[in-house]
């Protein structure tokens, strides 16, 4: 069966029912929408009176022509800008890769700086650089250079002292003056010089200066003849 057709009195009442449903949706939208700007409204007057504070300490050093320059500087600079994060991401993960690492370094850093300082060095170090401001302050430059060829013969004078042998000949030279008693000593004749002859430690003595005079004889030949 075909439907039934409507008369336009039938067709002109369902408009209007469907143009009356239309507007109720259109009326509850528009309560909602009024009842949220009423919701809404204290809060955006506060944050627009919070905005106009903010900006009125602003007011005489801003200015809206900066605001452009400084907005198509950012949009020129937009690839070093890009470049700049990158390398800042760079930092962030080497610094995430060095953490745990530097947590337990410093504290050993720490702790080997006190242990100098509790030995002195870093004093030590104070009082050579005082040392050589003093140097600095009474000879000049040439007067420097010429004492440095003289210090690097005195570094080979101590590299000969540091031989043990060295070290042991001027400590037992060193001592002889200890052991002399200078008030017992008399006056010694031709006599005496030959009863002296006999006792060993005479002649070890002379047989010292002997060796000696030898070593000094050789610092002439080696001289050229010219000591």
């Amino acid at each position: 069966m075909s439907p039934k057709k409507m008369t336009p009195e039938e067709m002109i009442l369902a408009r209007l029912e469907s143009i009356e449903g239309e507007l109720q949706f259109l009326r509850k939208s528009s309560e909602s929408a009024a009842e949220l700007r009423k919701d809404l409204a204290p809060l955006f007057n506060s944050a627009f009176r919070i905005l106009m504070e903010e900006l009125g300490d602003v007011e005489f050093g801003f200015q809206l022509e900066d605001f452009f320059v400084l907005l198509k500087r950012g949009l020129r600079s937009i690839r070093n800008i890009t470049y700049a994060l990158e390398q800042l991401e760079n930092l962030i993960d080497l610094w995430n890769a060095m953490e745990p690492m530097l947590k337990s370094t410093v504290p050993n850093l720490i702790d080997y700086l006190d242990n100098l300082e509790r030995k002195g060095v870093f004093r030590t170090y104070k009082a050579m650089l005082e040392v050589r401001a003093k140097v600095a302050a009474h000879y000049g430059p040439e007067e420097i250079t010429d004492m440095g060829d003289g210090f690097v013969l005195f570094l080979g004078f101590l590299k000969k002292l540091s031989n043990p042998e060295m070290i042991q000949f001027l400590n037992q030279l060193l001592d002889i003056p200890l052991e002399l008693r200078l008030e017992e000593v008399k006056p010694l004749g031709p006599l005496g010089a030959l009863a002296g002859l006999g006792s060993k430690e005479v002649r070890q003595g002379l047989g010292v200066m002997l060796e000696l005079t030898k070593a000094v004889g050789k610092l002439k030949q080696g001289n050229g003849g010219r000591v």
